[in-house]
């Protein structure tokens, strides 16, 4: 049974890399019926895409998400960073696959600003660990932190991510988060927002601030790297989503069969000749 969502929002899959969590990914959005899903930037990496390298399971994301579009869920693609090539073809919407750099709703009487959040390192000074955990190193970290994690579950001792504890005890990591949710929150309380709604620093967060204007809300919906969280609203409500691997131990069998992505699929020639099937096939669902 599908759990029934109001507004899903995701950011940081990174689909295409190998720190990108697809098959758990995969199971959540198999979980969920949203109105509306919204992809937070980076979503594809673009700037580590390889042809060599786009496992089935990252192509079921896209082809789960499709399905959704093709049900009724209407899809917001917002650019990121690492997906910033696609920012040629803004506002551009193919069926209920809507492309933008930004998305502004109103939600019960309350104005929303949602975008990744990579405009803010035009306003923030990059800090050291950026350039230590970014690129190839990150993805790098990640790879030996999948290994290093296939060990400990084996001896029956829980995950833990590297990268999130290097970026909890680096004094410069630690500040250049502050600074950014700080400067969220600011420019939304200058510019009348109530609700402010980020992904690009990987955290999962949600807290209420009292600015000089008016109370202001942060929300961040993390990441499928490090993280695997979501921000779900229902019922008027949000709530961080945290993935457990528990809660998708049994999959009934009417389910596997039935709910099955191919297991196969073309592989196009790179990251924007994917995006425009992707709008080739929001279009021939609709």
């Amino acid at each position: 049974m599908k759990r029934e969502l109001d507004i899903a929002i995701i950011s940081d899959v990174h689909l295409g890399t190998y720190g990108c969590h697809a098959k758990e990914l995969l199971q959540y959005l198999k979980s969920i019926q949203p109105k509306m899903l919204i992809l937070n930037g980076d979503f594809i990496d673009i700037w580590q895409f390889r042809k060599k390298y786009f496992p089935k399971e990252h192509l079921q994301v896209i082809q789960r998400v499709l399905k959704m579009s093709g049900q009724g869920t209407k899809v917001y693609y917002i650019t990121g960073n690492h997906d910033d090539t696609l920012r040629r073809y803004s506002d551009f919407s193919a069926g209920n696959i809507h492309l933008r750099d930004k998305l502004i709703l109103q939600l019960n009487g309350k104005n929303y600003w949602i975008f990744h959040g990579d405009v803010f390192d035009v306003f923030i000074k990059y800090s050291p660990w950026i350039a230590r955990l970014g690129g190839k190193g990150y993805d790098m970290l990640i790879r030996i932190n999948r290994l290093i994690n296939l060990m400990r579950v084996s001896m029956g001792k829980s995950r833990m991510s590297f990268a999130k504890k290097i970026k909890s005890r680096v004094k410069e990591a630690v500040k250049f988060i502050g600074d950014f949710e700080d400067t969220a929150i600011k420019l939304a309380s200058d510019q009348g927002y109530d609700y402010v709604i980020c992904g690009h620093i990987h955290r999962a967060q949600m807290r209420v601030v009292e600015t000089d204007k008016k109370p202001v809300t942060y929300l961040n919906s993390g990441d499928w790297v490090e993280s695997l969280t979501a921000l779900e609203y229902n019922w008027g409500k949000w709530t961080i989503y945290e993935y457990d691997e528990m809660d998708f131990d049994y999959v009934s069998p009417r389910l596997r069969v039935e709910d099955n992505e191919p297991e196969e699929a073309a592989m196009p020639l790179n990251a924007e000749e994917l995006f425009r099937q992707i709008v080739q096939q929001g279009q021939s669902s609709h």
